[in-house]
């Protein structure tokens, strides 16, 4: 039971849909959600790849490719294109106030502007990128390197993300690696995996080397160009 509470607040937590009303951090389940992130991307890029077989003979394809960039950003709330706003705010200013720039509720003209080429970036990558059947493998690789940052690196904000950090356990990474692997192989696309740590590693090393640690929006800041560069090595390939 308590495994399906956690898959419930990780769906609450990743999703606008309003099947599940977890909204409590119950002690145990916190780090344990965290498992369930890699299948949560899994299962909102399977919802894409459904929308785009059921309205690829309906649509003109650049059409369709913007109408999904669009439902990728609505079923996420846009959830980690604030902490990728965020983010980047605290990057433009000192390493001391940086933190404080990232919970202000406005965005800052730097967030705004690298923003937008952001997702002008991503929505190009939508229009030229044919494989969507590998698009459940790109988002859960993504979210698998959320996941995997959490546990690797130190904590320095509050609230539910230090509650996950404390909680989150080997044994559900462990899991989450393996069920992620064995996906990603069953799509031929093991190399989404190690595409995807080595960028996690990358970039969750240079904002631990300048902050000392990672927070929520620096995950949301991981989850965002780790799809984007998974995007475009797909376009390439």
């Amino acid at each position: 039971m308590s495994y399906l509470k956690a898959f419930a607040l990780a769906f609450n937590m990743f999703t606008i849909f309003p099947f599940f009303k977890i909204h409590t951090y119950d002690k145990g389940i916190n780090g344990k959600s965290a498992l369930f992130y890699p299948l949560i991307g899994f299962l909102l890029g399977s919802l894409l790849y459904g929308i785009y077989t059921l309205l690829n003979t309906h649509f003109p394809p650049m059409h369709l490719a913007v109408i999904l960039f669009a439902l990728s950003v609505l079923f996420t709330g846009a959830l980690h294109l604030d902490g990728l706003s965020d983010t980047i705010d605290g990057l433009f200013v000192n390493k001391e106030k940086a933190l404080e720039v990232m919970k202000d509720s406005h965005v800052g003209g730097m967030g705004m502007i690298f923003t937008f080429v952001f997702l002008v970036l991503k929505l190009s990558s939508f229009i030229y990128f044919n494989a969507w059947f590998l698009l459940p493998v790109i988002m859960m690789a993504s979210r698998l390197n959320a996941t995997l940052a959490i546990y690797l690196f130190p904590y320095i904000s509050n609230g539910v993300g230090l509650l996950i950090k404390q909680e989150l356990k080997t044994l559900y990474i462990v899991i989450a690696l393996i069920y992620a692997s064995v996906l990603a192989f069953t799509f031929g696309a093991t190399f989404c995996i190690i595409t995807a740590l080595l960028v996690m590693l990358l970039i969750g090393s240079s904002l631990h080397s300048r902050y000392h640690g990672l927070n929520g929006d620096m995950y949301g800041f991981i989850i965002e160009i780790s799809e984007l560069i998974l995007l475009n090595c797909l376009i390439v390939l």
